[in-house]
């Protein structure tokens, strides 16, 4: 079931639902200037088979609002769209799964509405304070993904935007597993289409980056989490997975062996298997206590 969510003035949020809606519900977050699309059906509809499952679209992708000329926010306002995007959906507690920066929305709702959530999985993300939203040790993105980010947003026509695409997706899927250019050919025309515009979206890499560098607070988080790490990320990887863990107290780490930054089929299986062996370990505890 698809449906437009408002969740500010002017702004509506596209959103799919999957799955048992008498089941438990659980949030995908993607990540930045990425459609909600780019969860890998297999993913979806494993997930859906022991949850409502929501998937939607940030303002600024797929066929949600596109204002930011117009309207600009921060980041962090893209945490409060997924809240009210739940109270819109009538869904008080939710399994939240964010990827990339939406591993760090999810942190966000950790630490600012940690009542909304059941459990929480972030993948392929940095810390708070860390990574491209902060200062640190840690190693960042790879020389070649940064030089590759300065054509992002240039106009080109669809063929060349979607080889452009899919040599992106190259590089964020790194080398521990085969990359096939046809399957992300055809979820780039699947998300072309689904937008309706070869446009790239670029809104979130010019979005305020303030008020990120909560990593601290990470230690308070009670909230059941598994942080999933990918060991051929470009963006951020090892140690970033490990080191996002020792700040949440209530976190688990769990490794996909091969994966970069980017969800291929190869990864799909192990991944979905991660999830929700996490989420039913979760819902059993939850109905053993009550």
């Amino acid at each position: 079931m698809e449906r437009r969510v408002p969740v500010d003035e002017g702004v509506e949020l596209w959103v799919e639902e999957r799955g048992d809606p008498a089941r438990t519900p659980l949030l995908l977050v993607m990540g930045a200037n990425a459609s909600g699309l780019v969860w890998p059906e297999a993913l979806v509809d494993g997930l859906a088979r022991q949850h409502r499952v929501v998937r939607y679209d940030h303002r600024d992708t797929g066929r949600s609002t596109w204002a930011f000329d117009e309207h600009p926010y921060a980041v962090r306002d893209l945490a409060s769209d997924a809240v009210r995007m739940l109270d819109a959906l009538g869904i008080d507690r939710a399994h939240a799964v964010g990827m990339s920066m939406g591993g760090i929305l999810v942190q966000l709702l950790l630490i600012n509405a940690p009542d909304r959530l059941r459990s929480a999985t972030v993948l392929c993300t940095s810390a708070l304070g860390t990574g491209l939203a902060g200062d640190s040790d840690l190693p960042g993105p790879a020389p070649e993904l940064l030089a590759y980010w300065q054509t992002m947003g240039e106009e080109r026509d669809v063929e060349a935007e979607l080889d452009w695409r899919v040599e992106h997706w190259r590089l964020l899927n790194g080398h521990g597993v085969p990359f096939d250019p046809a399957e992300f050919r055809a979820l780039e025309q699947r998300v072309i289409a689904h937008s309706g515009t070869p446009r790239g979206p670029v809104a979130h890499a010019l979005a305020d980056q303030s008020g990120l560098d909560r990593g601290p607070e990470l230690a308070a988080v009670r909230v059941p989490t598994l942080v999933v790490e990918a060991p051929e990320d470009p963006i951020n990887p090892p140690p970033h997975a490990p080191h996002l863990a020792g700040l949440i107290g209530s976190a688990t780490l769990a490794t996909v062996p091969g994966m970069g930054h980017a969800l291929p089929a190869a990864v799909v299986g192990p991944l979905t298997e991660l999830i929700a062996g996490h989420t039913a370990a979760v819902d059993a505890e939850e109905q053993r206590v009550r």
